[in-house]
């Protein structure tokens, strides 16, 4: 409130009454023209603002929202893990980008209007649009720095507000909100618009060239590989691939096509082998350790991918091991801390039945073994992923024996908080790791020590990836989707 007393008027574009639909197409048409209202809105207002005086005005426009509510108990499809409410009462959600996620709404708000009946309602929320976010799209405009203006941003537009930007919802801990509604998804609109915000800052790509399938890599030679089976693909016209695309959101059509290289990569370079329908494949190279692994997994989230896997190096705990051996996780020792706070350590991390057997499917396919043969190559078991990449320089008594104990066969530092984030955001999620050293065996990560037969496993390690990927996408969604994923009150939208 200003110093004279009065408050400053509030100028907001037209809003209208909420509209009820029984059509999902029709109710993401309405939910585009209602984001592209408001975003028109706030650019040009920002636009006349941004280099004169402060203007008499505040400005502020809202996410669009979807509602249902439901009075029935009406028993649903018990094999599904995802679309529909779980009791009756009224459910919503914001949203934004909805040309971002068309396709994924117009699925979910389907499956509410096949399991329950009734139509969802379509109109603005209250929650105001951050500037930053809705000016977003638009390359011709930025929003200059606290200080840079000759009046306080937020004094006459909305700015982000971490206090109601949360992951509440998947952490389980949400409350019914003012209006009395439960949540619909899984995150809120301001909560998507800030990791839409940070994946291209921190991948420098579009969130618009994510594919629903993510590999997750900590060594560079896996980026290498994957550029060159993306050339394969691209230079097939059968594949079903059409486009790649890497940091600087440079794309390629054709597999002669220079690819341009930043001179300065990204935190976590992302690489993107695209289909026409978003069921590509994603690689992203983390680099090394736990906060990089939970930072790219907190914003790809945001996106619903249908399944994410760590392809990575590891070492190897056993002495039977060898370099190039891979190791399929079935649990996780998590010791990588930065999770904690959000899924508490007695939580368990279940094996996903459908990714497992799609990874080892992929191996045999890749390696050429079968059965029994496949043990002399890949074992099975505990993955202990540490926050500490020097483990080895402390006494090892009190590591080695919890290594044991567990009956850990492979450490690393990414794995257990990838998969650990996947079961938190409800992401089928996978491990296939490849021995590169074995420190309690002196054969340290050194210049020199790989083997050639290490040096043919890691060359196909990212190839039984991606088969592992393009096995998933011939599967149902519903079936890769686990109920193991959902507790006991789930939103309705995946």
């Amino acid at each position: 409130m200003p110093a004279n007393g009065h408050s400053i008027p509030v100028i907001t574009p037209p809003s209208g009454a909420h509209e009820t639909f029984t059509d999902a197409k029709a109710a993401v048409r309405r939910l585009k023209e209602l984001y592209d209202q408001a975003c028109t809105f706030l650019c040009e207002t920002f636009e006349q603002s941004v280099s004169g005086d402060q203007p008499d005005t505040r400005f502020r426009a809202f996410y669009p929202e979807i509602s249902l509510t439901t009075t029935s108990h009406a028993q649903i499809d018990t094999r599904l893990s995802f679309g529909h409410v779980s009791a009756p009462g009224t459910y919503s959600t914001t949203i934004t980008r909805p040309d971002l996620f068309e396709n994924y709404l117009i699925q979910q708000i389907s499956l509410l209007f096949e399991h329950h009946g009734v139509a969802v309602w379509i109109g603005l929320s209250d929650t105001p649009i951050p500037v930053h976010f809705a000016v977003a799209n638009e390359p011709d405009i930025t929003v200059p720095q606290e200080g840079a203006m000759s009046f306080p941003l937020r004094d006459v537009f909305d700015v982000p507000d971490l206090s109601s930007t949360n992951d509440d919802i998947v952490n389980g801990v949400a409350q019914i909100g003012e209006n009395g509604a439960g949540p619909l998804a899984p995150f809120t609109a301001q909560r998507v618009d800030y990791s839409l915000a940070r994946l291209s800052h921190y991948t420098a790509t579009k969130p618009e060239d994510f594919q629903n399938y993510v590999l997750f890599t900590n060594y560079q030679f896996y980026v290498e590989e994957f550029e060159a089976f993306a050339r394969q693909m691209l230079a097939d016209p059968n594949s079903g691939y059409n486009a790649f695309v890497g940091p600087g959101h440079h794309e390629i059509t054709t597999h002669d096509q220079v690819l341009p290289v930043l001179e300065k990569l990204p935190q976590m370079p992302s690489y993107h082998l695209k289909r026409v329908d978003g069921s590509g494949v994603t690689l992203v190279n983390i680099g090394v350790g736990p906060s990089n692994a939970k930072t790219a997994t907190d914003h790809i989230a945001v996106l619903r991918p249908h399944a994410w896997l760590m392809v990575g190096h590891c070492a190897g705990l056993r002495n039977s091991q060898r370099l190039g051996d891979f190791v399929l996780a079935h649990a996780y020792l998590r010791e990588d801390k930065v999770l904690d706070d959000d899924l508490p350590l007695w939580v368990p991390i279940p094996p996903l039945a459908e990714i497992q057997i799609a990874l080892e499917q992929a191996v045999a396919e890749v390696t050429e073994l079968k059965g029994y043969e496949l043990k002399r190559i890949m074992r099975t078991g505990t993955v202990a992923t540490l926050d500490n990449r020097n483990w080895e320089l402390r006494d090892q008594s009190g590591p080695v024996q919890r290594l044991s104990q567990s009956r850990a066969i492979a450490l690393d530092m990414e794995s257990a908080t990838i998969a650990a984030n996947g079961f938190r955001f409800r992401v089928p999620y996978g491990t296939l790791l490849c021995v590169s050293d074995k420190p309690l065996h002196g054969e340290l990560k050194l210049p020199g020590m790989a083997s050639d037969f290490y040096k043919s496993q890691v060359s196909r390690h990212l190839l039984i990836g991606i088969q592992a990927m393009e096995t998933l996408r011939d599967m149902p969604i519903e079936r890769i989707h686990s109920r193991k994923l959902r507790s006991f009150e789930e939103t309705a939208f995946l």
